[in-house]
């Protein structure tokens, strides 16, 4: 299964980047109201908000002398 995005264009559904399909291919389709692209705004807003206060400016820099126990599964990369 694979996500694609698409639009109407007022005929018909295009799908926004190209894809192979076989005929009868079965589709679902989501259609997005303006409602949705609301609330996911406001969704991703406070998602930054929260982000940038865990991550600000302010935030402290640690150096590896403070690590007490090093992760032996960590490689490093």
């Amino acid at each position: 299964m694979k996500t694609l995005t698409a639009h109407f264009d007022g005929k018909k559904i295009v799908l926004d980047e190209p894809f192979s399909m076989k005929p009868d291919t079965k589709l679902i389709v989501t259609v997005m109201d303006q409602a949705f692209d609301n609330e996911r705004e406001a969704w991703l807003h406070e998602s930054q908000k929260r982000f940038d206060s865990a991550y600000g400016e302010n935030e402290p820099e640690y150096s590896v002398e403070l690590i007490k126990e090093i992760n032996p599964d960590y490689d490093g990369k």
